[in-house]
């Protein structure tokens, strides 16, 4: 042990990022394992760190006896005074032990103990510095995917990005960045694992802060944030300023801030409406760009009716019912949509719900078109027939990018696929990924 410890600690407690306590804390705890395997677990041993001499001192403790007779636990008064002068009979003596007599399997003990004690600090660091980043934006490179989740390399540590945080419409390749806000960090076995997110409103608030200096400097609040991820999106800002626009400090000179959030969420549309703390105008600013004629509150059901034009009804509701559907979830309020002419007559109310099926009624050869062209485009890329890509849409894979992530169990799930065409959907994805 002539080996000088001390600037090995400094050296990996600088590399590492380990508290030069907790390694010292696993050099004399690796010595005295191996010490107590070594000279008995019976025995009462000690181990310390020796800053200046830079080693660990092992310290068997004897009782002091008149006379030794086991010679493990007991030291004679004579021999102890040789030690220290000022020992009595029956006090405790600490005797220096020869580290020379360790082995080569003792080494290997201590080399293990510390091995496990520096993995545990650096979990531990690991997990404290990712945990006080919950809400915030990291990156990462892509690293694998796993049942349809996606593993990230963020350098010290790994994080998942689970598919149902996933965005629907987007698609990652091996070794491609990728940004999310941190949802969670569990304690695992294996250490901390990092859980990201791409769909939740406060990746959306946060991509907002960092492209727009008003807000990260809090002139302008972002008071709400709703999201059906991949399609569109709503955020209700405020300024504290009365000389600055919120929502034109949002947007940037031709659209540059907004548009650079958009591209960052891979084209999902975003509205920015003022926030407002009259329930009745902020629904109102919620639902733009509709027109609204009036509104109707019910404070007791906290709902909101809410009369628009005829001919804004389309516009209110929005496609399959979304516009509404974003204005409540941001409002908090109950939204029923009708129209004029509706008020003079039968009195027809319109709930997100039911605004979502008269959508959808209206929108029918819309979406049978939406598919024709899907089942095109997928047939196209992986030249496969019309029936097999037609499955493939009607199964949710209606891009190339899903598509591109498919595997054979998944393939297996999807109706109307046989055995032939899984095989030439797998080797047409082997094609065109390598994989």
């Amino acid at each position: 042990m002539s080996l000088n410890l001390t600037h090995i600690i400094d050296q990996v407690g600088k590399d590492k990022g380990i508290d030069k306590a907790i390694l010292i804390d696993a050099l004399e705890s690796a010595m005295l394992k191996a010490a107590e395997k070594r000279f008995g677990q019976n025995k009462v041993i000690e181990a310390h760190y020796q800053e200046e001499a830079g080693e660990i001192e092992l310290f068997l403790f004897k009782t002091v006896v008149e006379e030794a007779q086991d010679p493990d636990t007991e030291i004679s008064l004579e021999e102890a005074k040789e030690l220290d002068p000022e020992v009595a009979l029956g006090d405790s003596l600490g005797v220096k032990l020869n580290q020379k007599e360790f082995g080569r399997i003792d080494a290997q003990t201590a080399k293990q103990i510390i091995i496990q004690k520096v993995r545990e600090a650096e979990r531990n660091i690991v997990f404290s510095e990712y945990s006080s980043k919950k809400g915030e934006i990291i990156t990462g490179i892509v690293q694998r995917f796993e049942k349809g989740d996606i593993i990230v390399d963020l350098g010290r540590a790994e994080a998942v990005l689970p598919k149902k945080e996933q965005v629907r419409r987007e698609g990652y390749r091996q070794g491609e960045r990728l940004r999310g806000i941190v949802l969670d960090v569990k304690a695992e076995a294996k250490g901390p694992q990092v859980v990201m997110s791409r769909t939740h409103p406060g990746f959306l608030i946060k991509l907002f802060q960092m492209e727009v200096p008003e807000v990260y400097e809090g002139i302008v609040e972002i008071k709400g944030a709703a999201r059906e991820p991949g399609d569109r999106a709503k955020i209700a800002v405020v300024s504290h300023n009365n000389d600055v626009d919120p929502v034109g400090a949002c947007v940037g000179v031709k659209g540059s801030r907004v548009q650079a959030v958009v591209q960052e969420l891979k084209g999902e549309k975003i509205d920015i409406v003022h926030w407002s703390d009259d329930s009745a105008i902020f629904v109102k600013n919620t639902l733009s760009p509709a027109q609204i004629a009036r509104v109707i509150m019910d404070e007791s059901e906290h709902a909101m009716e809410v009369i628009v034009p005829d001919d804004q009804l389309s516009l209110a509701i929005g496609k399959k019912g979304q516009n509404v559907r974003l204005a409540a979830k941001l409002t908090g309020w109950k939204i029923d949509i009708r129209t004029e002419t509706d008020t003079k007559g039968a009195k027809e109310a319109f709930s997100p719900e039911e605004a979502l099926r008269k959508e959808v009624e209206a929108a029918g050869a819309r979406e049978d078109q939406e598919r024709a062209e899907s089942v095109k485009a997928v047939g196209d890329f992986l030249n496969i027939s019309p029936e097999v890509a037609l499955s493939l849409v009607r199964g949710g894979y209606d891009t190339t990018a899903r598509v591109l992530r498919l595997n054979r169990e998944e393939l297996r799930k999807v109706e109307g696929l046989n055995d032939e065409s899984i095989e030439l959907v797998l080797d047409s994805i082997k094609e065109h990924t390598g994989r």
